[in-house]
């Protein structure tokens, strides 16, 4: 059953359609994630269907009686307000309403204020409005919120939280969510989309998050040049949908330019061949020139390049037992050795320092204790995701080769216009201000002047917030050609994903720890530290148990939860003694073999070592071939082990 339905939608921004006679609709229960480049108008149209803007001209139908509510992407609030007071205005009319009854209820009595409590009553039992205040409390139990907490001591992403919160206690049949994942850390986002796949309404959702639309979404709308299309299934299939569409679509446009040339040349020809001109060829040629002019182009694609400035030392910054506290341990005991050519992410939740950890390994801190040493010919340049760099005053040009038309990139010179073009902003805009600007506009600037530094270390703090899914696809690939160093800030997990080579994790309580790959490659890895780690403590509880307990000890500690050690032991007991003994020693022996390939990968990301010491290489891939299949044998033998202890 269709929600909201949009039929023959115009909308214009000065001369350019952001809607040209398109149409959608919403099913219930439907999930839909609405794509497109960065301008395209998508931020416009949820507004639209929101209710909240209208259309030029077109028709847009609503279900009688819908409910929707709208989050937008910088939610505003009263700052001294409190959580609750902020949330309670997704409630306000049923607020209003229960106050209303109770001062009709005690006062003076007659049939215009019997009448009128009538439809007060009824209106509140349709909005469920008369336990209005549970129904908050329950939702910030629900997003793990605390009511008395004032707003303006709330970070970005508890302010997300907040608003949706407040959406939420609205009821509503239609969710529509822009940029939900925008100051959430990761673990925020993995609970935003169980709560979203749970929730029992439609929901209509603008991201750039790939693996959000992975997981949360039933169907994918495109807005492409005015044409809303939609894709069933979540993002990836729509990928492929996609490439065979824009094949196809090139080969029929392919196709109709080469019959309109033919066609041209034959209507051009001499007297004799106009005199046999066929009626029905020249009314397919007309056809054919309209076809042609009102063809909408796929629009441009940033241009990315990145000037590599010198090339540093081998060596871009050594940490040994570094510490940072500030009230708090925010680094403790952190050691680390960061390569030229590394590319490093940094996971973590908001507030655990991962800003910090950067400050120490560039240089821009001190450690309380340990040695933090940098390497020698670092350039940095830095991307700031609270664009505090930015002068909105400033007109583009200006903004990016301050005091000249020219920058030189890679030792080429190019003039500051054609530069801007390469990310999308046309020569008739970079005299405008930068205050004119979208926030994908913005994030595209702040790259644009990035990549015009020399650098040889980048560091990127949220760059991919506001950035369309074309553009990030591109800075995927420039950061994974670029020859510098790279630390990356992020919590898109698709780009962590094909960009890092490495990620230093936050495990709490200040300590960092670094593991190889990328993003997938850290979960799994985490997920079986996790588990070695659960293994250890389950394996010394039972032994220490062991020595003092009796069957009448066990028998006391039955009726509490304390004996859910007790019946580990009992478990662990079902292998031999040989056998408890390997199990135990395996999460070491694992250990160590990991800490052993994770030195020689080290150790062999040197190209000279290639060069200079052939042998050694090879005798070192040979090691890491036997450590691999070695890891493989002991934990097969692990996972065997453990299970039979558990069965």
């Amino acid at each position: 059953m269709a929600l909201i339905v949009l039929t023959d939608a115009k909308l214009a921004f000065g001369h350019v359609d952001l809607l040209a006679n398109t149409a959608f609709s919403l099913e219930s229960g439907e999930r839909v994630g609405l794509i497109g480049r960065n301008g395209t108008g998508k931020s416009s149209l949820l507004k639209i269907l929101a209710g909240i803007e209208k259309l030029d001209d077109g028709l847009l139908q609503f279900q009688q009686g819908l409910r929707i509510s709208y989050v937008p992407q910088e939610p505003i609030f009263e700052a001294e307000e409190s959580i609750f007071e902020a949330v309670s205005q997704g409630v306000a009319l049923a607020k209003a309403l229960r106050e209303e009854y109770e001062a009709l209820s005690v006062g003076d009595w007659d049939d215009v204020s019997q009448h009128r409590m009538d439809e007060v009553q009824s209106q509140l039992e349709a909005l469920s409005g008369w336990n209005w205040e549970q129904r908050v409390y329950e939702t910030l139990d629900r997003l793990h919120l605390e009511a008395e907490l004032k707003i303006n001591t709330l970070s970005g992403g508890t302010k997300k939280r907040v608003a949706l919160a407040r959406a939420l206690v609205e009821m509503p049949d239609v969710l529509i969510l822009d940029e939900p994942t925008n100051h959430l850390d990761l673990d925020s986002i993995a609970w935003l989309e169980e709560l979203l796949k749970e929730y029992q309404g439609s929901v209509l959702l603008v991201t750039h998050d790939r693996a959000f639309l992975d997981n949360v979404c039933t169907q994918i709308v495109e807005l492409d040049r005015g044409i809303l299309r939609s894709y069933p299934g979540n993002f990836s299939a729509y990928e492929v949908l996609k490439d065979q569409e824009l094949n196809s679509e090139s080969l029929a446009n392919a196709r109709a330019d080469k019959l309109l040339a033919q066609e041209e040349v034959w209507i051009r020809k001499g007297v004799e061949a106009r005199r046999t001109r066929s009626v029905a060829r020249i009314a397919r040629l007309e056809g054919l020139r309209d076809s042609r002019a009102q063809r909408r182009d796929a629009m441009g694609q940033v241009k990315l390049a990145v000037s590599a400035g010198d090339r540093s030392g081998k060596i871009v910054a050594d940490l040994q037992n570094v510490s940072k506290s500030y009230g708090r341990p925010i680094v403790q005991d952190f050691t680390a050795t960061i390569l030229r050519g590394d590319k490093v992410g940094l996971l973590g939740p908001n507030g655990a320092g991962k800003t910090t950890l950067l400050k120490l390994i560039l240089g821009t801190i001190a450690p309380d204790s340990g040695t933090a040493t940098m390497g020698t010919r670092i350039e940095v340049a830095y991307f700031d995701q609270m664009r505090e760099g930015l002068d909105l005053n400033a007109s583009l040009e200006d903004y990016i080769s301050p005091g000249s038309e020219w920058i030189e990139i890679n030792g080429n010179k190019k003039h500051v216009k054609s530069y801007l073009s390469d990310f999308l902003f046309s020569p008739e805009r970079t005299n405008s201000p930068v205050s004119t600007l979208s926030g994908g506009e913005r994030n595209r600037l702040l790259l644009a002047r990035l990549f015009a530094r020399p650098a040889n270390v980048l560091v990127l703090d949220e760059p991919t917030n506001d950035l369309d899914i074309d553009t990030l696809d591109l800075l995927e690939q420039l950061l994974q050609e670029y020859k510098g160093t790279v630390f990356l800030v992020s919590h898109d997990r698709y780009f962590l994903d094909n960009v890092v080579t490495s990620i230093i994790a936050n495990e709490g309580d200040g300590f960092w720890r670094e593991y190889e790959g990328g993003y997938e490659d850290w979960k799994i890895q985490k997920a079986r530290s996790d588990k070695i780690r659960t293994a250890n403590g389950s394996m010394k509880s039972p032994e220490k148990s062991d020595a003092k307990s009796t069957a009448k000890s066990t028998a006391k500690l039955e009726p509490k939860s304390e004996s859910k050690p007790v019946a580990a032991k009992s478990d662990v007991l079902k292998l031999n003694g040989k056998e408890r003994q390997e199990l135990e020693a395996l999460p070491l022996q694992i250990e160590v073999l990991e800490t052993e390939q994770a030195e020689i990968g080290i150790a062999m990301s040197s190209p000279d070592l290639y060069k200079n010491e052939p042998e050694l290489a090879a005798s070192m891939q040979a090691r890491l071939s036997q450590i691999t299949a070695d890891l493989d044998i002991k934990l097969q033998r692990w996972e065997f082990l453990l299970s039979r202890s558990e069965s």
